[in-house]
């Protein structure tokens, strides 16, 4: 056979093995993601942002949708997550920034009790310039965590709703309903099992919905930086590395039992200057 024709038959070869890759990878639920893909852009709105999951606002924006797979990196591995995919969207408007997750779950699991466990949605963002390990951070490359939790949700969720029923006098039951100032909790990581909650809370605000096995969850920051050393940089014009994480509740997730997508390329589109 000639130089040329084994080329040829390497290259056949390696094309058919990206056929049955990808056919596998189909087969189990898992997206493929082209190179332009890889991308999440924050798309630039003028005046409010999108005020609840529902918001029609969001089916004007472009979704990213990203392939899921197990955290097998630090025991206990997780290879089986159930979530497989996650589809995110992002705009700002020059002065907040607001991210909605959506993910495939067939179950609601919004109480943390003995025995049960929640869902959840994270983003890493890393601090400074340099990446970090995208579940954890490591060692003088730390991550800022935002951890939507959906226990935490459904606690906001009852006591606005307890609260409505006290201004329009109808029969209230009692409930000790924990009061959070957001149902993302900000955390700081800098390795496995170093991971801190933040002194200040209810930067990043949360709200979520659940609806035809789905969850639409958004978490929303201003962009600019009260905390230089422990908050992440989210600047306009500016592309920096984003990373998720989800947990299913029903399929006994939690800690490092998760889903993840590693680090992707964040756009921030620019403020245009008048």
């Amino acid at each position: 056979m000639t130089t040329l024709g084994r080329s040829r038959h390497l290259l056949l070869g390696f094309l058919s093995s990206l056929v049955v890759v990808g056919s596998v990878l189909g087969g189990f639920g898992i997206p493929l993601v082209s190179s332009a893909g890889l991308s999440i852009r924050s798309h630039l709105v003028q005046g409010d942002l999108p005020s609840s999951p529902e918001d029609p606002a969001w089916a004007k924006i472009a979704p990213a949708t990203l392939p899921l797979s197990g955290q097998v990196i630090t025991r206990p591995v997780w290879p089986e997550p159930t979530a497989r995919a996650l589809v995110v969207r992002s705009v700002h408007n020059g002065t907040d920034i607001v991210f909605l997750l959506e993910w495939q779950d067939n179950t609601k699991n919004d109480r943390l009790t003995p025995g049960t466990f929640r869902d959840g949605v994270a983003i890493g963002l890393p601090l400074g310039d340099a990446p970090a390990f995208f579940c954890m951070g490591q060692l003088d490359h730390y991550i800022n965590i935002w951890h939507w939790k959906a226990d935490w949700q459904s606690d906001i969720d009852r006591r606005a709703a307890r609260s409505a029923e006290k201004k329009e006098g109808g029969v209230r039951t009692f409930e000790v309903i924990p009061r959070r100032l957001s149902s993302v909790e900000d955390l700081i990581g800098g390795g496995f099992s170093t991971l801190t909650t933040k002194e200040k809370q209810g930067r990043v605000q949360g709200k979520a919905l659940w609806k035809d096995g789905v969850w639409h969850v958004m978490m929303q920051r201003p962009l600019s930086s009260e905390e230089q050393e422990n908050e992440a940089k989210l600047v306009p014009g500016r592309v920096q590395t984003v990373s998720f994480a989800v947990w299913n509740g029903e399929n006994k997730e939690r800690n490092g039992q998760k889903a993840v997508a590693p680090w992707f390329q964040l756009v921030i589109d620019p403020v245009a200057k008048l």
